[in-house]
């Protein structure tokens, strides 16, 4: 059987699935639930200073974007930080990591970007007994309006001085999560590295607006009548965080920061897919949300069934495996050719291939009289769209050319070398160099 502990900055925990910073981590009552249901760790929502009191709206906190079926694909939200007392979450933070010492407890931190601020916080959690802090550089709204959040991750050098505060009066580990509405994910990354950072978790939420109630003319959710943007997540924001994940892990002045990965986890496949770039294990929202605690045995059942299969016997063994084989275009092979093929006994003459293909690609799929659809080789460029669009899963796959045969399209020569884009005679500036 596979191994699914996992050791995240000497932080253990029996399996790399923990609770993100969120509504469900919010109190003593929730995080007991989650751990009774097989959570491996919770990164407890966000704490405050003892200031002004955080004060939520009293309405609607989020808008939904829906797939299929109403199928949550993304969910918006507009509610801060935990409104409940500084001292209320302290004690329920220590009750519950003295009761569940085997699961790893991280508390979420945002106060002013001021040093006294910050040391006067740090002992105080650090009292509790939980096993780090996660630093929240990434919350978009309402309280970046007050200048944190976003407002300091979005500014390198606030994150690292911020960070050498926290690591000054601080003796565990600090992870820096970082927010996604920033240009370049690798310089708040380098950022939180210089000032000593011990891990980053990313991403945080996506700055959004989900939809306009066109009777009210208010952006939802709508609070009285007005609206506001928000932080998006859950599924349709994974491809955004996978790439941010591997920018950071495979760049060389980052490479080697462990990597918390969050962002549109729902099932152990996305789970194994981050960590293969990088990340050396998930947080969980969303899915939580949308499904409860024990979504998390699917997870867990489903990865360890997935190591079994293909030999691992740790999670360390594949965490980071798909980073040599992430790259920058130019050093993609343009000598490989492929072509479309569609199953014959599969097809449902749908014709969903041959409508997108000859609408808006290249014209290589044709329709006969009776409804069959065949790819023409002399047009396939091999872009991928028939299989996309194609309802039935596997009935249209790309085959790759053998190398030494003739592509039919430019009547070339399949080559096995590899083609570098920046000498390749379809680059403009390697011909106008020429």
């Amino acid at each position: 059987m596979a191994d699914l502990t996992t050791d995240f900055l000497g932080i253990k925990s029996p399996n790399p699935f923990w609770l993100a910073s969120a509504p469900p981590t919010d109190k003593e009552y929730n995080v007991r639930r989650a751990f009774e249901a097989g959570w491996g760790g919770v990164v407890w929502k966000t704490l405050g200073s003892e200031g002004p009191p955080v004060v939520n709206v009293n309405g609607p906190r989020y808008g939904v974007i829906y797939g299929a079926d109403r199928r949550v694909l993304g969910i918006n939200n507009i509610e801060l930080i935990t409104d409940r007392d500084l001292y209320t979450n302290l004690e329920e933070i220590k009750r519950v990591k003295a009761d569940y010492p085997d699961r790893a407890m991280i508390v979420s931190i945002m106060v002013p970007c001021e040093e006294q601020a910050w040391k006067d916080i740090l002992p105080l959690v650090e009292d509790t007994g939980a096993d780090g802090i996660e630093l929240n550089f990434g919350c978009p709204h309402g309280m970046s309006e007050r200048g944190m959040g976003a407002a300091v991750g979005q500014v390198p050098e606030y994150i690292e001085m911020v960070t050498r505060w926290c690591k000054q009066y601080y003796s565990k580990p600090v992870i820096v999560k970082l927010t996604p509405n920033i240009t370049d994910i690798r310089k708040p990354a380098a950022a939180a590295m210089r000032g000593g950072a011990d891990a980053v978790s990313l991403i945080n939420t996506i700055n959004s607006i989900t939809s306009v109630n066109l009777d009210t003319m208010s952006p939802e959710p709508s609070i009285d009548g007005k609206g506001t943007h928000g932080g998006y997540c859950g599924p349709a924001v994974k491809p955004i965080a996978m790439s941010m994940v591997s920018e950071i892990a495979r760049d060389p002045e980052t490479a080697g920061l462990p990597i918390s990965g969050i962002g549109g986890v729902t099932t152990w496949r996305d789970a194994a897919e981050f960590m293969s770039l990088g990340a050396g294990n998930v947080q969980v929202c969303t899915a939580a949300m949308t499904y409860g605690f024990k979504i998390v045995q699917e997870m867990i059942s489903g990865l360890s069934q997935w190591m079994d299969e293909k030999g691992y016997t740790s999670t360390d063994q594949f965490v980071g495996r798909a980073i040599p084989n992430t790259t920058d275009w130019q050093y993609l092979n343009l000598n490989y050719v492929a072509k479309a093929k569609i199953d014959q006994d599969k097809c449902i003459s749908c014709g969903r291939c041959y409508a997108a293909c000859e609408d808006t690609s290249h014209q290589a799929i044709a329709m006969s009289e009776d409804r069959t659809f065949s790819v023409i080789d002399e047009e396939c460029v091999a872009c991928n769209l028939c299989v996309d669009v194609c309802p039935v899963e596997d009935c249209i796959s790309m085959v790759a050319m053998e190398p030494g045969t003739v592509d039919p399209r430019t009547g070339k020569v399949v080559e096995k070398e590899y083609a570098n884009w920046t000498t390749h005679p379809n680059n403009p500036a390697a011909t106008a160099a020429e």
